[in-house]
């Protein structure tokens, strides 16, 4: 009884994988052609049958029909029993582990990370108090107001940032701007006559800083003695999306430097 249940059970994988379609050189060509990344091809090749036509002439019509050398590689060697390694999962290695979330993040002076706290930002926009949900709706002089008249961070320069963004931003989406401070508050315009981060905008208080990828949607930024003492603000970019999601994100994460 054993033994038939055994034969049963490999004839089942024995059909199935018949049934399972082995790639051929046009299969590849149709891949390619279809705009699928090298890496998507690579592992298609690995994990399926093939069939491949491997001669000088075969190479040669892959490559003039636009396969890479990495997909022709990965079909010469599943031709002969091999497969090609797959891509490498993106490194997060140089990563501090306090780093861990999306945010902004300074080197305090002991050498470790720590988050920068956001403060909540009201807006105006032509002179009248708006509710952040509209601001990118109303044409017109766009002012930041934060509470208090200086940032509770601290810093001296030169001073390192991370900023850890959200799937599908990038930092140039962020505005580094000098808060201009009064007796209870500190303010910024950032925008005349258009939407946030909109370019074409006359931009006051923004300050250039230049970002430099080290992992997966993160990016340092150091700020040297040339950006002067004052107070500052990482203002994130505003999702457009629906007046709740802009409510939540009035914020920006300040700081002070002092020398």
């Amino acid at each position: 009884m054993r033994k038939g249940l055994l034969a049963v059970y490999f004839l089942l994988i024995g059909s199935l994988v018949a049934a399972q379609q082995a790639l051929n050189n046009d299969a590849v060509i149709k891949l390619a052609k279809a705009g699928l990344s090298d890496d998507v091809i690579v592992a298609t090749i690995n994990a399926s049958p093939g069939n491949y036509d491997t001669s000088a002439d075969s190479l040669v019509a892959l490559k003039q029909a636009g396969v890479s050398d990495k997909v022709i590689s990965a079909v010469i060697l599943k031709s002969a029993g091999g497969t090609a390694p797959a891509a490498p999962a993106p490194s997060t290695s140089a990563l501090p582990p306090e780093v861990n979330d999306v945010g902004v993040y300074y080197q305090s002076r002991d050498g470790s990370w720590q988050e920068v706290d956001a403060e909540v930002v009201n807006f105006k926009t032509g002179g009248v108090l708006k509710h952040v949900a509209s601001v990118g709706l109303v044409k017109g002089d766009l002012n930041g107001h934060i509470g208090g008249a200086h940032s509770r961070l601290e810093l001296t320069t030169p001073t390192k940032f991370i900023f850890y963004v959200p799937e599908g931003r990038s930092p140039g989406e962020y505005q580094l701007l000098r808060l201009h401070v009064n007796s209870n508050n500190r303010e910024f315009r950032s925008v005349t006559g258009g939407v946030l981060h909109q370019t074409g905008g006359a931009i006051r208080d923004d300050v250039e800083f230049t970002p430099k990828k080290i992992a997966p949607r993160a990016y340092e930024v150091v700020l040297g003695a040339e950006t002067g003492k004052g107070e500052y603000g990482f203002l994130p970019p505003l999702d457009l999306v629906s007046e709740k999601s802009l409510a939540s994100e009035g914020k920006i994460y300040t700081f002070s430097i002092s020398e």
